[in-house]
């Protein structure tokens, strides 16, 4: 199923003795746009303290009562990693997440680009791009959504918008599309732009690159914010970008 990000920001998360606490950010991999952790804030339980939990440990959400179920109990999640309230996440915290619950960090590898020749954007490119290295030993390629939600979207020939949202899939934990809101250059509307869209995420200018024109984007297939994104409307968005699709 595929929902909005931001719808799961302030569930509340449920161990399987109790609840632990809220859901404040998600973080991915911007090779394979796939959902590596869902950053808890624990303050209400464990005093200043946020956790990493691992999407494989993850329930379907709940979203009548705003919940997300997690496949673990209280103890362990005491016992975890702590992190602190600021990125970067180090290298050394995440393999220590990783051991202690024994959680696979290959689990479902590939993400939104499994079965493409296409990746993200370059796999050597993005580790060999000067200045992106993170201080304290933070993966380069660990994207925080809260961080790039805000940052400005260019295509070839210039601004279409602002990230405003992501849409994921809550069985995968693949990131499917960003929300842009164009309402600065096109206004009134929001268009779904695809991860094989995106050609660089650049930290330092807080923007999202493309290789797509303004005018494709423009003749896109129109979306609305409460529209639900159907399996015809995404093979006629693919069709339009010339994006590969998912066997629909």
């Amino acid at each position: 199923m595929l929902l909005v990000e931001s719808a799961l920001n302030g569930y509340s998360v449920e161990a399987s003795d109790g609840s632990i606490g809220k859901v404040i950010d998600c973080l991915f991999d911007d090779r394979t746009w796939k959902l590596r952790w869902l950053v808890i804030d624990t303050r209400a339980w464990l005093f200043g303290r946020k956790v990493l939990i691992h999407p494989s440990s993850v329930g379907l959400p709940d979203a009548d009562n705003l919940r997300l179920p997690v496949h673990l109990t209280k103890g362990q999640i005491e016992a975890s990693p702590g992190i602190g309230f600021d990125l970067p996440i180090s290298e050394q915290v995440e393999s220590g997440t990783y051991g202690h619950y024994g959680w696979d960090p290959a689990w479902r590898s590939g993400g939104y680009f499994a079965g493409f020749q296409e990746p993200a954007f370059g796999e050597a490119e993005v580790l060999e791009r000067p200045g992106q290295a993170q201080p304290d030993g933070g993966d380069p390629n660990l994207r925080s959504m809260a961080t790039v939600t805000g940052y400005h979207v260019q295509a070839t020939d210039g601004t279409i918008g602002h990230v405003e949202n992501f849409i994921i899939d809550d069985v995968l934990w693949d990131i499917h599309y960003l929300i842009v809101d164009t309402k600065n250059w096109w206004i009134g509307q929001h268009v779904l732009i695809s991860p094989f869209a995106v050609t660089d995420i650049c930290r330092e200018d807080e923007d999202v690159q493309l290789n797509v024109s303004k005018d494709t984007v423009r003749k896109s297939p129109p979306w609305r914010p409460l529209d639900l994104v159907k399996q015809s409307d995404q093979a006629l968005l693919h069709a339009h970008y010339g994006w590969p699709n998912h066997g629909w």
